[in-house]
C-alpha cells in the first residue's frame, strides 16, 4: 500500500510539472504568438513563404548597359610626392651642366651633344622637386611629359635649345598595397590604368585559401568597399577597376549561418560553397528530428534592409508538409549570419511526460520487485 502510495505522489508531481518539461526550443504557435506581440517592443516582420512571391530576391549580375560609371582611369605615370624621377638633359653647343660636376653624369650621346644625367631626384612632401638653375618646380598631379616640358621651359635662355627625358625611378604615386591573404604582400606599382581587382590579386601571387571565404576589401579615401572572391567568379561586373593609392586587404572571413532547436544537428555551418540554398541548409543540418520536430515549424531568422536603409527583424516560415514548399526552398538563397531555427512539435509533450514517469517509475518498480523476492525466500 505504501508503494501505491508514492506512485501517486510520483504520478501527481510529474503532471504538476508538465508545463516545465525540458525542451530545446519553442513550437510553431508559441513563436507566432511572440512575433505578433514582441515583448521588447521590437517590430518583427513575419513572411508566411507560400509562393515564389514570398521567398526573397537574389540580386542578379547587372547588365553591361547597366553597370555603374566608373571613374575615368587616370595616367599611370602621374608624378606625386614620394616618386624618384630620374632627369637626363641633352645640350649641344656650349653646355650649362658641366660633366663630373655636383654628382653629374655624362653619358654618350651624338657628336655635338652633351646628354647629362642628374642624381635621381625625389618629389617632396609639398609635391615639389629641386633642378640646377631652374629652381623649384611643382609637379604633383602632372605626367612625365609634362614635366619634361616644365624643365626644359626653365632652362630656355640659359642652355642651347635643351631636351629633357624624365623616366620614374621609383613609383608611389601610381601603386598600391596589397596585404592579407596574399603570396607576396606589399607595394604593387600600376604599370597601366586598366588594371582590376582580379589582376592585382594576381600581380600579388594569387591569393591564400579559398575563394569561397576570402573577402577583398578595398580602401579608397574614405569609402571601404567589400567584395567577395566568389562573386567574382560569378559575376565578372564586380572585377573594378583599382585607382593609384588603393588600399586592398584580402580577409579570410568565412560565411556562417546557424541552426538551432530541434533538428538533426545543432551546430554553426560555413558556407559548402558561394550560393546554398535553405534545402541544402536544412539537409547538412541532417533535417527535422523525427522524435521532437515540426516539419510545418521551420523558420529562417535574418536582419534585412528596408527602403529607408535601415536594419529590420523579419522572420520566414515554411511548412515543410506541404509539397510546394520543397520546390520554393530550392530557390531561397541564405545570407550571411541566418539563423535557421527547427520549432519543437506540440505532441511530443504528453510523450516526454511519459517518458519522464517511466524515469521515475523504473527504480520504484525494481526495488518492489527485489523486496518480494525477498520476502519469497523467506
Amino acid at each position: 500500500m505504501r508503494f501505491k502510495n508514492i506512485i501517486c505522489l510520483t504520478v501527481a508531481f510529474g503532471l504538476a510539472g508538465c508545463a516545465t518539461l525540458p525542451t530545446n526550443g519553442p513550437t510553431r504557435g508559441q513563436i507566432e504568438k511572440s512575433i505578433a506581440a514582441p515583448e521588447a517592443g521590437l517590430p518583427i516582420n513575419l513572411v508566411q513563404v507560400a509562393t515564389m512571391a514570398d521567398v526573397p530576391v537574389t540580386a542578379k549580375p547587372v547588365a553591361s548597359e547597366n553597370a555603374p560609371l566608373e571613374p575615368p582611369p587616370l595616367p599611370t605615370d602621374m608624378i606625386g610626392p614620394g616618386d624618384v624621377l630620374d632627369i637626363n638633359i641633352y645640350e649641344a653647343g656650349v653646355t650649362l651642366f658641366s660633366a663630373g660636376s655636383n654628382g653629374i653624369s655624362q653619358m654618350a650621346a651624338a657628336p655635338g651633344v652633351q646628354a647629362q644625367k642628374l642624381p635621381p631626384v625625389r618629389v617632396d612632401d609639398s609635391g615639389q622637386i629641386a633642378i640646377p638653375y631652374a629652381g623649384k618646380l611643382y609637379v604633383a598631379g602632372h605626367t612625365l611629359r609634362e614635366v619634361e616640358a616644365m624643365v626644359r621651359n626653365s632652362l630656355r635662355g640659359m642652355s642651347q635649345n635643351p631636351q629633357v627625358l624624365i623616366a620614374m625611378g621609383q613609383a608611389i604615386t601610381n601603386s598600391v598595397i596589397v596585404g592579407g591573404e596574399v603570396a607576396r604582400p606589399g607595394r604593387l606599382v600600376l604599370q597601366t590604368n586598366k588594371e582590376r581587382l582580379s589582376d592585382v590579386i594576381a600581380l600579388a601571387g594569387g591569393y591564400r585559401g579559398n575563394t569561397k571565404d576570402l573577402l577583398a576589401r578595398v580602401f579608397r579615401g574614405s569609402e571601404i568597399l567589400d567584395i567577395r572572391l566568389n562573386d567574382l567568379v560569378d559575376n565578372p561586373l564586380q572585377d573594378m577597376r583599382i585607382y593609384p593609392s588603393d588600399r586592398l586587404m584580402l580577409i579570410n572571413e568565412p560565411r556562417t549561418y546557424s541552426v538551432l532547436g530541434a533538428s538533426g544537428q545543432v551546430a554553426q555551418f560555413p558556407f559548402s560553397r558561394s550560393t546554398v540554398t535553405l534545402t541544402e541548409a536544412i539537409a547538412t543540418a541532417g533535417g527535422v528530428n523525427n522524435n521532437i520536430g515540426d516539419p510545418a515549424a521551420i523558420f529562417l531568422f535574418r536582419y534585412e534592409i528596408d527602403a529607408e536603409g535601415n536594419e529590420v527583424p523579419k522572420v520566414y516560415h515554411l511548412n515543410m508538409m506541404k509539397a510546394s514548399t520543397y520546390f520554393l526552398a530550392q530557390r531561397f538563397v541564405m545570407r550571411d549570419k541566418d539563423v535557421l531555427y527547427f520549432g519543437n512539435a506540440a505532441a511530443n509533450q504528453p510523450s516526454k511526460l511519459f517518458s519522464l514517469i517511466s524515469q521515475l517509475f523504473t527504480p520504484l518498480m525494481t526495488i518492489t520487485a527485489a523486496v518480494q523476492t525477498v520476502q519469497n525466500s523467506n
